[in-house]
């Protein structure tokens, strides 16, 4: 793979804090942000991996905490 055909990524997140990957070229798409990672594919996700250790939606984490 020649540089030109490399890929560069950002991180992203919704409301829910749910993560996925973008490629670093296009406008984030509405309703995510950036979270300041970006690099190579493998990179994000790693740093996804690491940092979204609960992967249930926001709501449904909050719902659970009301529950007693």
């Amino acid at each position: 793979m020649n540089e030109s055909e490399i890929i560069l990524y950002k991180v992203v997140v919704n409301h829910e804090e749910q993560y996925s990957i973008w490629p670093l070229k296009k406008e984030v798409p509405a309703g995510w942000r950036e979270v300041g990672k970006q690099g190579l594919k493998e990179e994000c996700l790693e740093y996804i991996e690491e940092v979204w250790t609960d992967m249930r939606p926001l709501s449904i984490r909050n719902q659970a905490g009301n529950i007693k």
